[in-house]
Parts: structure tokens; sequence; C-alpha cells
């Protein structure tokens, strides 16, 4: 699925909003949940759509549990204009 960054913001604030809490688990499912119904979700997205400040570990956690998700680096700008690489992750194929 191909959602263009507007609806990317509005599926994930409705992941958010659909499974609330801070704890581990619940951060788990919302980024499981985004890289079902979205097809990925990057670091940056994570911590601020989803409220998932460590996306890292949480994916980490996730592939210990079984999940097949692959990382690739993406050039992205901050606010302040510095180009950045970030992780993306979706599902292996």
């Amino acid at each position: 699925m191909i959602a263009s960054p507007s609806k990317r913001k509005q599926m994930m604030k409705a992941i958010l909003h659909d499974h609330p809490g801070n704890d581990c688990a619940i951060q788990r499912l919302r980024i499981q949940k985004a890289i079902e119904q979205i097809g990925s979700v990057s670091t940056f997205e994570a911590s601020r759509y989803l409220d998932t400040y460590d996306a890292r570990k949480r994916v980490s956690e996730l592939r210990k549990a079984g999940y097949a998700i692959t990382t690739y680096l993406k050039p992205a700008v901050t606010e302040s204009g510095v180009i950045h690489h970030i992780g993306v992750y979706l599902k292996t194929p």
C-alpha cells in the first residue's frame, strides 16, 4: 500500500488511538499494526505518531518474537535542515 504522507499520519494516529498506553507490549503492537496496515513505518514516524520513542528496540523485540521485519535506511531532512539516514521497517516478503 502506498499512502500519501498525510494519509500515513492519519492512519498512525488511528492506530495510536485504538491502542493507547505506554508499555512495551503496546508499543510493539502499534509498530506491528503500522507495518501491517500501512506497509512500513520509520523510526521518525514511530516516535512522532505512534508514541514509541525507541522503535529500534521494539522492532528487535518483534523479531525475537518471530516477526520477519526488514530494515532499510532512507535519507530524511530534519526540521533543522540536516539530512539524516533513518530506519524504515517493513514486513520481510
